[in-house]
């Protein structure tokens, strides 16, 4: 899945918790948070500390990957992105 931005990234996440049937406590219980912090992250994730979003990635079994803008278009002339940030 290719994320654009923060709020994507909080609604995927917010997605995946619910996928799995977890609520925010429970998240936030299994990686030392509190149930505001994912509360707030999944609201406002520019707001958010990185931390915070590392901690979620590991509370849901998930993991961050980067790719090369260049790469990505290479392999993905359908769908391409061209928004520079």
């Amino acid at each position: 899945m290719k994320i654009t931005s923060p709020h994507a990234l909080a609604v995927h996440l917010k997605d995946e918790r619910k996928r799995q049937s977890l609520s925010q406590a429970k998240v936030a219980e299994s990686v030392g948070l509190r149930q505001g912090t994912v509360s707030s992250f999944e609201l406002s994730p520019e707001k958010s500390q990185i931390d915070t979003l590392f901690r979620l990635l590991s509370a849901l079994g998930l993991e961050l990957s980067i790719k090369s803008k260049e790469n990505a278009q290479e392999n993905n002339t359908e769908h391409s992105w061209n928004e520079e940030w």
